[in-house]
């Protein structure tokens, strides 16, 4: 259920206290968000939301569109900076090393799923600069074959547009969300069964991309 906690109480009260103070309200004031198919988002049970990434500005984005708690995984270079860090442990976020198959951050990600909260992962791992996948991991399936949770697409357009190099501020450009119909686990953890999992999850991803604004 949303309300059980993923860690003791302080981050499941800090998260909502973040999303509901900051970033909901720089979502529907400062950008021009539009976010279809949120009535396809499981209010209840485990859930792995898979996506494209093409910011930084990503995670909060949606976190907030799928209305429950949402652990994300987040580059281990970013648990360095003290400030962040305790920002983006209590928003959810927990780290993975990005230069080798990182088992605890997809323990992380089962025990999120086992506490209510929806996990997710961004499909391709790195960010894009056109917010398309072109080359999809296999992480977010194989954790779906384990704990047999169903996959939720969701596509991020315009979010490569806010943040830019020489300006400190997020950009007030225009953000569409789109979440596709949810996606059965793979029947095992063979190689095959999660590439057609992911190749279908990447395609219905880069299928609502293209849809645009």
């Amino acid at each position: 259920m949303e309300g059980k906690n993923r860690e003791p109480l302080a981050n499941w009260v800090s998260y909502h206290l973040l999303k509901w103070s900051v970033v909901s309200p720089v979502l529907h004031t400062y950008f021009r968000i539009k976010i279809y198919g949120a009535e396809k988002v499981p209010q209840s049970g485990g859930l792995i939301a898979v996506s494209n990434h093409a910011s930084y500005f990503d995670p909060p984005l949606l976190s907030n569109c799928v209305r429950r708690p949402v652990a994300f995984m987040a580059k281990e270079e970013l648990f360095k900076t003290p400030v962040l860090k305790q920002a983006i442990q209590l928003y959810g976020a927990y780290p993975v090393k990005r230069s080798i198959s990182d088992r605890s951050a997809l323990r992380a990600a089962t025990n999120a799923i086992e506490s209510g909260w929806i996990a997710a992962i961004f499909l391709q791992g790195t960010r894009s600069t056109d917010g398309k996948i072109s080359d999809p991991k296999l992480g977010a399936a194989w954790i779906a074959a384990q704990t047999q949770v169903s996959l939720l697409p969701i596509s991020l357009w315009g979010t490569e547009k806010a943040i830019s190099k020489g300006f400190p501020f997020l950009k007030p450009v225009p953000i569409t969300v789109r979440i596709g119909d949810v996606i059965p686990p793979p029947p095992s953890s063979k190689k095959a069964d999660l590439q057609a999992v992911t190749g279908q999850c990447a395609k219905v991803i880069n299928g609502l991309h293209d849809l645009g604004r």
